[in-house]
Order: C-alpha cells, then structure tokens, then sequence
C-alpha cells in the first residue's frame, strides 16, 4: 500500500482491538484518553518505496525502503498546530543492511476523537526528510559505515525552528534544520565514547563493542543516548543513556557480554557556552532487557523518563509472548542531586552510592502502564488493558497541546522496528496537573516548523 499524497494512517488493513475509554487510572491525575494504531505496511514519503533493503545476514529477509515504521523511536513536539518530529532508528535488522538504511524523520499530526471508541487517534504523515551531514552526504543506519553511520534515538525541538536528535551509536548530539540538514554538532565528554566501534556481532549476535579486548570504558553496544530533552526555556539539553556506562561498572568482564550495572548518567549541557553536568538515574532492574528509553522536561529540573522490559504478549517475531512486568514513567527530579562528572567510575547498583557521597536523582512513579486501571476493551472477561496489548519497546514520549478543559496531553509511542506485521502504537494520556503532582512549563518555541498552509491542505485531502 503506498501513501503518495497526506497519508491517513489508520487501523485499515491490519487487525485490531475494539477499544473503549478506559475506566479509570491508577494515578488520580491521568487518564486514558485515546489510542492510535499505524500499519505497520505503510510507507513513507522518502519516495523510495519499490526498493527493498535486506538482511545482511539472511538475503531473503527484506523490506520496501520506504516502510513506514520504527519512528516511536524518538517523538517531539514542533508547539504548533498538533504536528510532531517523529524518528526512526537505524533502519530495519540492527543496522546490519544489505544497502545502507537512510536515516530520516517524519512531521506527523496526530488528531484525537475525545468522542469515540479507540482506536481514536488520527495520525497523518505529512512529509519525510533525509538526515544530511556535512557536504549533503546522507546520514545512514549501517553499523559498518564508520564515516557515516547515525542511530537516532532521542528527538527535541528548539525554539529556533531546528531540532535535536541523540545518537546512540556515538553517542553524539547533532542539530538539524527543519529540511533534515546538519547546522551542528553538540559536544559529549570523551568518558561516554567507545575507543573501538564495530560493526560485527559474535556468534549469538552481541556485538563485538561488548568485549573487554575492545573496550573497557563508554557507552555499552546498543546502550547508548536512548533519551534527549530540553528544558523549557532551550537554554539547555539533557541526555539520558539507557544502561550503565561500562567503566561505570556496566558489564560483567569476566562473562562478556552480560549487562550488570543499574548507574546510568544523565548528561546536562549549556547550548550557549558547552559547559556540562552529569547525574545518576538508577535504573530498577537491568534483565529482560530493561533500561531507560527517553525523557521529556517537566520544568528545570523535573522530567519523566520512560523505563521498559522488551516483554510483550503481542511480540514481533521471533521474540515469543511474554507477559511484561516493567513499563513505567518516572518522574524524576535533579534538585539536591550530585554533579558526578568528576566521578571516573560509579558503582555498580544504587544503594553503594551513599557509601561514597553521591546523590541521585530522585524518582517516583508516575504511570504504570501495566496497571489494571487501563482498560482497552471493556467487553471482554476479564477486561482487556494495555498490559494485554503493549507493545516490546515503548520509546517515545511527547507533550501535546493541551485540552480545552486545561488538561495537558502526554503522547507515548512504540517502536516496531519496521516490522511490516506490527502497527505502530500510539496512546494519550490526559494529565490533572494538580491532581497528578506537577508544574508543567511550556516549552519556548518561536513559530511552527511545518508550514500551516501545507497543514491545511494535507487535512483537507484526507
């Protein structure tokens, strides 16, 4: 199915739930108001649909390249007219391609029908733009290609009409202009930098970055700058790795390549002057593949950060069903928390940071997606939640604009990983911000970064 024109990307063609409004929220605060579903068959306007891009280690395993997928990887909010930056990763089979996957993003806007039964979220794609480095060279998801290679994993917009997006792979930070074109590249400390990237994976398909022979300190394989926010007034950016670093006593050395270390650091920079800070988020537990996977500033120092397992009852193959037991957001805030920048090396686990004077950030509960209160689908015995339904990653998190009642609306959406046979799922909370115990400060946006004359035209054609 192609999407030449604005493309209504509804529930059609795949099968799904009959959704009703759920009953209630675990959190007094919050409530579920809407849920979208996006095939995961349809394509992209990065005009390349038609040719297929492969499995570098089984040829017969391909897709169209212009598959519209794995953009809950990153979600940001332009502040203007319900249109949002929405990011894919790497590209489809880990960034191990046949031909290199062009890394691009999407305007989206998403639409709710308060009134009606979910799905009730309308997404339409508005336009796809290629990520372009330096000279116009594409930025690509190949793990093999040094020079070029980009894994986009967490998205912010500024209020200069350009946008931020991590990258797991460095880790790095670049700004883009809204057409997709590097303006510049954003300084991390060396501490959070492999010495010896690679594109190889051993024998069980754990990259060879895990081993100890190739590096002892930096961010893990696949455990990069999973989260990017801004602070409401640009001034600042905040980066959030998912796991531990591994000088940060991410890994265990004598096994490799097992994941131990619950010390992730939260990286602050000052865009104006490139001064930085770092903190430590401790991550609840780090089997069944858990880890943080974005944030979203609240103010200046509270934000919520997606925490998540890679368990689903609904998996993509060929991950077999698993009923999940960590998908949460964290609010979390900085306030009394220790600069550990000067730290070379932090423990292992949370509760041996006291013993040597750092702080963390502290972390409450603020939505338990897995709560019983989320109810899907009021028909059936027992009532089917979203715990029946929720996606493996849950990556992306977003304010929307508010409702006409004063209600700010939060956005969460999954990564399919461009698995053609999986929709992108798309919920919206409601949020009481006195009943839910938060300041909300708006974020500074100078103007929209999707013309509103396209907006109109490409809603009307729908």
């Amino acid at each position: 199915m192609k999407h030449r024109g604005p493309a209504l990307l509804s529930a059609l063609g795949v099968t799904v739930l009959v959704l009703v409004t759920s009953l209630g929220a675990a959190n007094p605060g919050v409530t579920l108001i809407g849920i979208g579903l996006v095939p995961g068959g349809a394509l992209d306007k990065s005009g390349l649909d038609g040719q297929s891009i492969c499995s570098f280690d089984n040829a017969a395993n391909c897709i169209d390249q212009a598959t519209l997928g794995g953009f809950g990887s990153a979600l940001a909010y332009t502040g203007f007219d319900s249109v949002f930056v929405a990011v894919p990763d790497r590209g489809p089979f880990d960034g191990r391609t046949d031909v290199p996957y062009r890394d691009r993003v999407h305007y989206v806007h998403f639409a709710i029908d308060g009134g009606a039964a979910f799905p009730n979220i309308r997404t339409t794609l508005l336009d796809t733009v290629f990520l372009k480095a330096t000279g116009n060279q594409d930025l690509v998801g190949s793990s093999a290609d040094f020079g070029a290679r980009f894994d986009p994993e967490g998205a912010s917009v500024s209020g200069a009409g350009s946008f931020f997006i991590s990258d797991e792979y460095g880790p790095a930070i670049l700004e883009f202009n809204r057409l997709g074109h590097l303006l510049h590249r954003v300084a991390v400390p060396d501490k959070f930098l492999i010495a010896n990237p690679s594109g190889n994976v051993d024998a069980d398909g754990n990259s060879l970055e895990l081993y100890p022979a190739l590096n002892t300190s930096g961010r893990q394989a696949n455990r990069g700058m999973e989260g990017l926010a801004i602070s409401p007034d640009g001034r600042h950016l905040f980066g959030l790795m998912q796991n531990a670093l591994i000088q940060d006593n991410g890994l265990n050395a004598a096994t490799p390549p097992g994941r131990v270390g619950l010390t992730a650091r939260l990286l602050k920079v000052e865009l104006q002057t490139g001064a930085t800070a770092e903190y430590v988020y401790v991550v609840d537990a780090i089997n069944q593949g858990r880890g943080v996977n974005d944030i979203l500033a609240i103010n200046d120092h509270e934000f919520l950060v997606i925490e998540r397992d890679n368990r689903s009852l609904v998996p993509t193959p060929p991950n077999a069903a698993q009923t999940p037991n960590l998908k949460r957001i964290y609010k979390i805030d900085l306030t009394g928390a220790t600069d550990v920048s000067g730290v070379a090396s932090l423990p292992a686990t949370g509760a041996a940071l006291g013993g040597l004077g750092i702080v963390p950030v502290t972390k409450s509960l603020f939505i338990d997606l897995l709560d019983s209160s989320y109810v899907v689908d009021a028909s059936t015995t027992p009532k089917r939640t979203i715990k029946d339904v929720i996606a493996e990653k849950i990556e992306g998190l977003a304010w929307g604009p508010d409702l006409a009642d004063g209600r700010h609306v939060l956005y969460l959406i999954s990564d399919n990983d461009l698995f053609p046979g999986r929709p992108t799922q798309v919920y919206a909370f409601a949020i009481d911000a006195a009943a839910a115990g938060i300041n909300l400060v708006p974020q500074q946006v100078g103007g929209p970064m999707f013309p509103p004359g396209q907006l109109k035209k490409a809603l009307r054609q729908q």
